[in-house]
């Protein structure tokens, strides 16, 4: 599938590694939250997506990238409804794939569909 990509791959990993530091900027913080661990994993799950993207992003292009974010998205189990500290590494790589996705500005119709494969968690 083509995608209309308008960054490129340099302004991508650019925005990566910007994502990447706030998550870590949120792991050293996690201490001060009123749910630590919970906060934590969240925030090294969005740090692990954001390296593994910008990964893809210099070792293959734009289209790439997207192609897999895309495929990671819809392999995450669906978790939307559950307890706000239940599955903190799922939520958290959700979290960054739909901070990417925005970031590009990937057709919401595309993210939609995407996420309409999802299967809810067991």
């Amino acid at each position: 599938m083509e995608y209309k990509i308008t960054l490129s791959t340099e302004e991508i990993v650019r925005g990566l590694k910007h994502y990447r530091r706030i998550a870590k900027q949120d792991v050293l913080r996690s201490p001060e939250t009123p749910n630590p661990e919970v906060f934590r994993r969240h925030a090294e799950a969005r740090r692990e997506v954001y390296a593994k993207l910008a990964e893809i992003a210099e070792l293959h292009g734009p289209e790439e990238v997207v192609g897999q974010a895309l495929n990671l998205y819809q392999t995450l189990p669906f978790v939307t409804g559950t307890a706000e500290d239940a599955y903190p590494e799922i939520k958290g790589k959700e979290n960054a794939l739909e901070n990417f996705f925005l970031m590009i500005g990937l057709d919401p119709k595309v993210r939609r569909e995407a996420r309409k494969a999802r299967k809810p968690v067991e």
